[in-house]
């Protein structure tokens, strides 16, 4: 009997239920794997994650956390291969795209402030934000994943055989929650979109609402956590929002010469704004994958 994939709350386990072992995870249908550390497959995305301090390199921060993707170790846990965009890291790959929430489950761990005293915890839904990839600790590649936990809970959502239309809600609930994010500095993209007169610097379209032109100002180097690129105007490009998405996604790179990767063209310029090739450098080495 195959059992139903649901992206979302299991009923009848509220955030901070407590689990004595996989199997008790995996009776509950919370986490359906008896070991592996992602549920889900590549095709339909992840279900649900177990956080406990397997990986070198995960970083816990509560409400965000840095995880690392599955594969490349040997038995007692070393990280001895480079990790592939596969099967479960490809599933938690198109959680992203898909805006699919993931179950996280923290497990026992000693070196993790947020992690249970024992057992496993369910903490609740988060969403992926993104993904790239990175040398780790050990000297291979890695994937990573950044999940910001979710200010209100979804619905269960489940994934049929066949996908049907979606209704909608003619009257969405509201709810209410606290973010923390990082504050940029507004004057700096008006600038840079100004100076390229609101033209995409990709592919050079300049769009026309009612109410002026637009377009985004995009940071090379993420300002974000993990990877903390900075709020200057060398860090900034003026994109169209097809680009902006593509380029935040890995869609496509820029070349130390400003040719693009990925897409054909040129990145068009300004005297005016330099950008910083090490700065294109870095978002080279994190999103660029062989397809």
């Amino acid at each position: 009997m195959t059992t139903e994939r649901v992206f979302g709350e299991i009923p009848g386990y509220i955030e901070g239920t407590e689990f004595e072992s996989y199997k008790a995870l995996n009776d509950a249908k919370v986490h359906l794997p008896r070991q592996a550390g992602i549920s889900g497959s590549q095709e339909e995305g992840a279900d649900s994650i177990v956080v406990s301090g397997g990986y070198e390199d995960d970083q816990d921060f509560g409400d965000e956390i840095i995880y690392t993707g599955h594969g490349g170790r040997d038995e007692g846990g070393r990280q001895i291969a480079d990790q592939t965009l596969t099967r479960g890291n490809m599933a938690l790959a198109k959680n992203e795209i898909d805006n699919l929430p993931v179950r996280v489950i923290r497990g026992a761990h000693k070196g993790n402030t947020f992690a249970p005293e024992s057992g496993y915890r369910y903490d609740g839904l988060y969403r992926v934000d993104s993904h790239w990839h990175e040398i780790g600790k050990s000297g291979f590649k890695i994937y990573r994943f950044k999940l910001v936990k979710l200010t209100a809970n979804l619905p269960k959502q489940k994934i049929p055989v066949k996908p049907e239309s979606p209704v909608g809600n003619q009257n969405p609930r509201r709810a209410t929650g606290t973010v923390q994010r990082i504050v940029r500095d507004p004057k700096l993209g008006k600038w840079v979109k100004s100076l390229h007169d609101y033209k995409c610097q990709v592919c050079g379209i300049q769009i026309t609402t009612s109410a002026g032109y637009y377009a985004e100002a995009a940071h090379i180097k993420a300002v974000g956590e993990p990877h903390n690129g900075p709020d200057t105007t060398e860090n900034l490009l003026c994109l169209c929002p097809n680009h902006h998405l593509m380029f935040d996604k890995g869609v496509f790179t820029i070349n130390d010469d400003l040719t693009l990767s990925g897409i054909e063209g040129v990145l068009n310029t300004n005297q005016d704004h330099p950008i910083d090739i090490e700065l294109v450098r870095y978002h080279r080495s994190v999103f660029k994958d062989e397809l």
